[in-house]
């Protein structure tokens, strides 16, 4: 059987396949950069599976289809999907660029629930799968520039919330995966935040969240927030105490 993990060329995702690798999975990793075949390569030299690579833009319409079909061709059963990839802007989005808005839908609405139609029928008939979105915790909090970001991981949370009750009885576990800073390159965070983050523990190391997530979805979870406390803390805050009145006046000032 296989695992698939998209966005698997580094951060997270490469987490996942590593961890995945251990539990004896072959692998299927795909991202839309080259370093996908060197990180395949290491996995190979690191654990006795088979490991493919495949680069692949994951944000266009039909590129859940051609992952699919791809899958089909080659004889791959998918036991596990991971639906890791991902990209992050804090910008306005009427100033953001129609491409990168496409991009965004798309990355993280359009391809996570098609690829979860087309391998989720599969697991279904053979009454065993996994299925694991990362969402965020952002999905919750309605702020500034992260209009595009936080709404489509809103679609994802509330898509795998439903799609765990609908294929949960048919031997189907998916898994909401909602992390709050990750101690990636994808946010951008200065190097004294991330320290302080590190040490308070509002910042995730990329490992940790993986075995989370990994854990909570073979334990057939719905859900889980990593980190707990934390994330909890930064919605009741948001939602709670920060008026729209308010949000509007940190723009003003330009704190956010």
């Amino acid at each position: 059987m296989y695992a698939l993990v998209t966005g698997a060329s580094s951060g997270c995702g490469y987490e996942y396949a590593r961890l995945l690798a251990a539990k004896g999975y072959n692998l299927l990793i795909v991202s839309n950069e080259d370093a996908i075949h060197d990180k395949a390569q290491i996995l190979r030299e690191d654990y006795p599976i088979e490991v493919r690579s495949l680069v692949m833009d994951l944000g266009r319409q039909e590129a859940a289809k051609e992952l699919y079909s791809y899958c089909a061709e080659q004889g791959l059963e998918i036991e596990v999907l991971v639906n890791n990839a991902g990209v992050y802007h804090d910008r306005d989005f009427v100033d953001d660029s129609e491409a990168f808005n496409l991009l965004i839908m798309n990355l993280h609405m359009i391809t996570p629930a098609m690829l979860i139609y087309y391998f989720a029928q599969e697991m279904a008939k053979r009454g065993k799968g996994y299925v694991l979105n990362m969402c965020s915790v952002t999905a919750d909090i309605a702020v500034q520039r992260l209009g595009s970001y936080g709404s489509t991981k809103a679609f994802l949370r509330n898509f795998t919330r439903s799609l765990y009750v609908e294929m949960k009885d048919k031997g189907v576990v998916i898994t909401d995966v909602t992390p709050g800073a990750i101690n990636t390159g994808l946010y951008n965070i200065r190097p004294w935040a991330t320290k302080l983050g590190l040490i308070m523990g509002y910042i995730v190391q990329p490992n940790y969240l993986a075995r989370r997530g990994l854990n909570a979805m073979f334990r057939g979870r719905s859900k889980v927030s990593v980190p707990f406390v934390w994330n909890y803390l930064l919605i009741w805050l948001v939602v709670l105490f920060v008026p729209t009145c308010l949000l509007r006046l940190i723009r003003k000032m330009g704190l956010f």
